[in-house]
């Protein structure tokens, strides 16, 4: 994910501009504005997906300010709001207040939907609400993406507008049933399932519930967040491990002076012995980002040790 902040004049009676720029992968008819393509003018073949979660957010986060300032661009980058569960949770809490009073699952879900019901739509590592909704978005999405795909819908557009109440309170159901069997309860907080993990220098981890891992409190850009982490459970393990999503993050201002900050995920080192190996993955992890060493002055009480090739 890169974001661009570039400052604009800034003299008397005239407001500051900022000049924008977010890479996310969604429609192109909402990626400039008022000024996007429309996509009556384009050959259907130009979006065969649709619109996803995540190009949402990032218009409401883009158009919530015109005064961005770096630091401001990067809390919008990890801005928690996810909105795919914003729309999709009414319809499951309005599936439960129609069951009968006798029905079964009425007693069995009522702690689940309140917590949900009260949810802001939100993610964070302490949050018992993300991981509901994240399981049962899984379990729901399993339900229902065969028929998405024969309706010729995203399965987004299909879960919110066409599955039905016995299918998302039957994956409700199923999602605590797998948080108490993997968790020990339906009430784990996200950053307890949600990991990184990074043991060794190979190209693919494997992965383990016994071996240091740190909490990621975002979610994968599946449920319309900006800060992605793609993460599932693997062979012997409960917990969810990442291996997709963000990876270089990076905030420019183009000014005068370059000026940037930047994270990777883990480190920059593949040699578990070097202290460059994980020493990014608390910052990834929390939108930490470091600056960026840009000019050679910048590198001034910061290089620790110097080589040319060759010599």
């Amino acid at each position: 994910m890169a974001w661009t902040a570039q400052p604009g004049q800034h003299a008397a009676g005239r407001e500051s501009e900022e000049r924008l720029g977010i890479q996310h992968h969604n429609w192109p008819w909402t990626a400039a504005g008022a000024d996007s393509p429309d996509a009556a003018d384009y050959p259907r073949y130009f979006d065969r997906v649709g619109e996803n979660p995540r190009g949402p957010q990032a218009v409401r986060v883009l158009t919530a300010r015109d005064d961005f300032t770096p630091q401001s661009l990067i809390e919008a980058a990890f801005d928690p709001y996810l909105t795919a569960f914003a729309r999709l949770v009414p319809g499951l809490v309005a599936g439960w207040d129609q069951l009968p009073e006798h029905d079964g699952q009425k007693a069995k879900l009522a702690d689940p939907i309140g917590l949900l019901r009260d949810w802001d739509h939100r993610w964070a590592a302490e949050s018992t609400a993300t991981s509901v909704a994240v399981f049962w978005g899984e379990d729901l999405w399993a339900l229902t993406s065969r028929a998405a795909a024969e309706a010729g819908m995203s399965v987004w557009d299909y879960m919110a507008d066409r599955a039905t109440d016995a299918q998302r309170l039957g994956a409700l159901e199923t999602a605590t049933q797998r948080l108490r069997r993997d968790f020990g309860s339906w009430k784990v907080p996200w950053g307890e399932i949600n990991r990184y993990q990074r043991n060794d220098g190979s190209i693919v981890q494997e992965f383990s519930d016994a071996k240091p891992s740190i909490p990621v409190p975002f979610t994968s850009s599946r449920w319309g967040s900006l800060a992605s982490f793609g993460a599932k459970a693997y062979p012997g393990t409960k917990r969810y491990y990442g291996t997709s999503g963000n990876s270089f993050v990076a905030v420019v201002e183009f000014g005068p002076r370059l000026r940037a900050w930047a994270v990777t995920a883990g480190g920059v080192s593949g040699h578990p012995d070097s202290p460059h190996f994980d020493d990014q993955a608390e910052r990834y992890a929390s939108g930490g980002l470091r600056p960026v060493y840009f000019y050679p002055g910048d590198l001034n009480g910061h290089v620790e040790r110097r080589y040319r090739p060759g010599r």
